[in-house]
């Protein structure tokens, strides 16, 4: 990568760990898409998930104090599943498929019965999410506003979803990393200059957020964070379609 490119990704890091930061969910769904349009899928699912435990690292340490734990192991088991049954397919979907999932997972969320609505606090709903999460993350990149409607479906505060989700996140990224970068046949590698941009970027990115989460109400955070995630996956619909309807075309002709 040129040197011009590599400093409009740190800008776009920043932005997009800025915006986890904030809400805790949708600036690494911008970041896969963005990465997907520019790189090999896997070398896009190693570089985002540095880029992605960075974040969710500092975002965690910063907000520790209210990390619940529970949440985190049983979420965690769901996850050690669900590396286990990807190993043995080692199944890589292509750009359209990954987008299109992104995309439809909260929607799907939502239309549940009532009494199966998300709930961070239910063990077996923990464990089930845990498994659909990771295994959408090894498919498209990042769990997706599944897991952001997930944790959004209880009754923690804004700094709890946050901290919790994010400690989540940093195990559910080093198991895409293992993945992409060592367990699939086409597995990739990373220039180490870029790594190195992606981690300070996102550090800084999640600093700069720490203050306006704490000005904002729980109300305001539940508000703008579902606005934001119908938003994103909406996006990710329309674009996944295209890609599918435009690949059709030229196979026709």
């Amino acid at each position: 990568m040129t040197p011009l490119l590599i400093a409009a990704l740190g800008l776009l890091m920043v932005a997009t760990a800025f915006l986890s930061g904030l809400f805790g969910m949708a600036g690494g769904m911008i970041l896969i898409g963005v990465l997907l349009a520019l790189m090999p899928l896997p070398t896009a699912m190693v570089l985002h998930a540095i880029t992605q435990m960075a974040s969710n690292g500092w975002r965690a340490f910063l907000w520790r104090a209210h990390i619940r734990w529970r949440p985190v192991f049983v979420y965690l088991i769901g996850c050690a599943l669900a590396l286990g049954l990807w190993s043995l397919s080692r199944y890589v979907p292509d750009k359209p498929i990954a987008l299109l999932l992104l995309g439809v997972t909260p929607f799907m969320a939502r239309l549940m019965p009532a009494n199966l609505k998300p709930n961070p606090g239910s063990i077996w709903q923990g464990s089930f999410y845990g498994f659909i999460c990771m295994g959408l993350m090894l498919m498209t990149g990042v769990s997706g506003p599944l897991m952001d409607t997930f944790f959004l479906g209880g009754k923690f505060d804004r700094r709890e979803i946050v901290a919790t989700k994010a400690t989540c996140q940093v195990a559910s990224h080093l198991v895409k990393l293992v993945y992409f970068g060592g367990i699939i046949d086409q597995a990739a590698s990373l220039d180490p200059v870029l790594a190195a941009v992606a981690i300070a970027a996102s550090m800084l990115g999640t600093t700069l957020a720490r203050r306006i989460l704490e000005a904002m109400s729980d109300a305001q955070f539940r508000t703008w964070a579902g606005r934001l995630i119908t938003t994103v996956a909406s996006y990710y619909i329309l674009y996944g379609g295209w890609l599918l309807v435009t690949r059709s075309s030229a196979m026709a002709f």
